[in-house]
């Protein structure tokens, strides 16, 4: 007798083995129709995956996050099958599931067009209508080989001879397609009906630039229609929002390739740099950090005493001077303990808090670059904690707080929480680590936040909890972090005198609540679709005469509001209101000022609110007044 649990531990039984399919059939007929895989003792199978012992089984269906992955997976299949029936000669290659769907690289003799993509996407809808069956096999090793270099699939030779020698290799055939695969698949191409094919890009053989260049086609793939389009529509939104679009639009900066994954901040794109920095510097100052800088070039020695050299050599740009090897840095911390080092230090100056807006390089790889998101330079609103084993729960809980407070006045309210755990390369002892991941634990439980776990994602010297933020069309972004190190001050030898008299290694808290201002200035622009609220805004006020009579009276209005603090803009060209109106207008700016002959005479000015709002005729006192509280109060729109 064969005996199955289910899910809500219920037990089923058999009288010989069974395939998860024959499970769901005997559940019912609408689960059977349903069903996509099985998890059998916590592993994904196919639906014909043979159950001959004992076992657990929760039957995937669509509405699962592993049957989503299982359909992605399988599209992906479909667009291989789709591309060999249009493209006999291309060759296929790998095709993984990736977030929101999945991709296919392949080899073929000339590129791939926008219409072939449409082509291609109308040959995978006419195969899934067939319903045909997909069907698991295992050959051995060497047998696989040679089958695919019959095929003509030299690429997929080349994967399967990499596995070792005497394993089995399982393939998977839908039609006349037949193709390498771990599985698990859905049990027929029916049950793949919302998909789309986005775009092709370029992609080296094996992610290797030494190799040949292949062609890899992007898709998204989803459980129901409305999802799909949801996606689709998000995807739009997106598009809208890009920010290297916008930056080039509202002439905030560039890129350029005479310094790859550098930022040129235009002058407008760097007083929003500006009003981002200066509020985290009086953050800084209203809790108790102080503001320190470290150099930019640091010996080869010290990177290697802490860690870094060994885990991040291939991403630290290097030189040498008078013989001597030394590195950009790409994080701040080994300088600040170097500073925590100078003069003797007592348990009465702990906790002590120091924050750097620190320029670190990071020698990311082209393809990853990515506008002002991913670049090679980028500055950290970095702050590093020195505290003791007893302060370490009130410093994390306090941080927190803290952070929540600043996200909110940038409009940010829904903030994922998550504690990555120690990873399997790390330094430092279990004991260290027990404590490090129970403070962080109890400093969100005490914050009264709800957190997730991510077993091994942390750094290399202590585990860490990340803040991740949810936009306006509900992407997430993980910015802000908190980790907790007992390993780097004892690798550099920091201490502090204790009561006691005796000499004890401080706890280091990394710390960082923007994290690099190039990504988050990105992610605001994104989330604004660059109408940034007043207080960020590049450009706050423009004021517009309608004819050069008004001229003088508006340079005095200007005048006076830079004088106020303000980022004021003035048009006096001779050119019709509308058009000036229209022009700034696009440029997002929260306030537009007209002055006519009526508002020169009475002292006033005419306001017009960002999205075309009239608010009247006001003095210029009084629209100060307005503006000062948009800018106070953090106002976000």
């Amino acid at each position: 007798m064969l005996y199955i649990t289910l899910p809500d531990g219920s037990q089923r039984d058999y009288d010989s083995s069974v395939t998860v399919a024959d499970v769901a059939a005997s559940i019912g007929a609408g689960l059977a129709k349903a069903a996509l895989a099985g998890k059998v003792d916590g592993k994904v199978v196919d639906t014909s995956f043979v159950i001959d012992k004992d076992s657990s089984l929760a039957i995937i269906t669509a509405k699962d996050a592993d049957g989503l992955e299982v359909i992605r997976h399988s599209t992906a299949h479909l667009l291989a099958y789709a591309v060999k029936e249009l493209f006999p000669t291309a060759q296929v290659t790998i095709g993984p599931v990736i977030e929101n769907g999945f991709f296919y690289d392949f080899a073929f003799e000339r590129p791939f067009t926008l219409d072939d993509l449409a082509l291609i996407e109308k040959r995978m809808t006419a195969l899934a209508a067939k319903d045909e069956p997909v069907v698991r096999r295992v050959l051995p090793r060497d047998e696989a080989v040679a089958y695919f270099k019959g095929l003509g699939e030299h690429y997929k030779a080349e994967i399967i001879a990499s596995i070792p020698a005497g394993e089995d290799v399982s393939l998977y055939r839908e039609g006349a397609f037949e193709d390498l695969c771990r599985g698990p698949h859905v049990p027929s191409t029916g049950k793949l009906k919302h998909f789309k094919l986005m775009k092709v890009a370029g992609a080296y053989w094996r992610g290797d630039h030494k190799n040949e260049m292949l062609q890899r086609i992007y898709g998204t793939a989803w459980a129901t229609k409305d999802e799909l389009q949801q996606h689709l529509t998000m995807l739009e939104e997106a598009e809208k929002r890009d920010h290297r679009k916008l930056g080039r639009e509202l002439d905030l900066f560039h890129v350029d390739d005479h310094a790859p994954g550098m930022v040129f901040w235009h002058p407008k794109g760097w007083a929003i740099w500006q009003a981002v920095e200066q509020y985290m510097r009086q953050v800084y100052r209203d809790n108790g950090y102080q503001e320190v800088k470290a150099p930019q070039l640091l010996d080869k020695g010290l990177w290697e005493k802490t860690g870094h050299w060994d885990k991040y050599r291939d991403n630290m740009f290097t030189t040498e001077s008078e013989k001597r090897d030394y590195a950009l840095k790409p994080m701040n911390c080994p300088g600040h303990i170097l500073i925590f080092k100078q003069g003797l230090k007592s348990y009465r100056d702990l906790p002590l808090r120091y924050g750097e807006f620190g320029q670190c390089h990071r020698n990311e790889a082209t393809g990853g670059l990515h506008g002002i998101m991913r670049v090679r330079g980028f500055t950290q609103d970095d702050g590093h904690i020195f505290c003791t084993e007893n302060q370490i729960l009130a410093e994390c809980v306090a941080y927190t707080t803290l952070l929540q407070k600043v996200y909110l006045d940038f409009g940010f309210k829904n903030i994922i929480y998550k504690i990555a755990t120690r990873p399997e390369q790390r330094i430092g002892s279990d004991e260290s680590w027990d404590k490090a991941e129970h403070a962080l634990i109890e400093s969100l439980r005490a914050s009264g936040c709800d957190f997730e776990l991510s077993p091994g994602e942390g750094a290399f010297y202590g585990p860490k909890v990340e803040y991740t933020l949810k936009d306006a069309i509900g992407r997430h972004w993980q910015c802000g972090t908190i980790q907790v190190d007992f390993s780097m001050p004892e690798r550099l030898d920091a201490d502090y005198v204790g009561e006691d008299s005796a000499r004890h290694r401080p706890v280091m808290l990394h710390r960082a609540i923007v994290g690099s201002l190039e990504r988050f200035i990105g992610i605001l622009i994104e989330e604004t679709a660059g109408a940034l609220p007043t207080w960020l805004a590049p450009v706050q006020v423009e004021v517009l005469n309608i004819t050069d009579a008004q001229a003088e009276y508006a340079k005095d209005v200007v005048k006076t509001l830079q004088n106020q603090g303000f980022r004021v803009g003035a048009d006096l060209r001779n050119e019709k209101i509308t058009y000036k109106i229209r022009e700034h207008s696009m440029q997002k700016v929260p306030y537009l000022v007209v002055i006519g002959d009526k508002e020169m005479a009475s002292g006033a000015v005419a306001v017009r609110a960002r999205g075309g709002q009239d608010l009247g005729v006001m003095s210029v006192a009084e629209f100060v007044e307005k503006l000062s509280a948009d800018v106070v109060h953090k106002s976000i729109v």
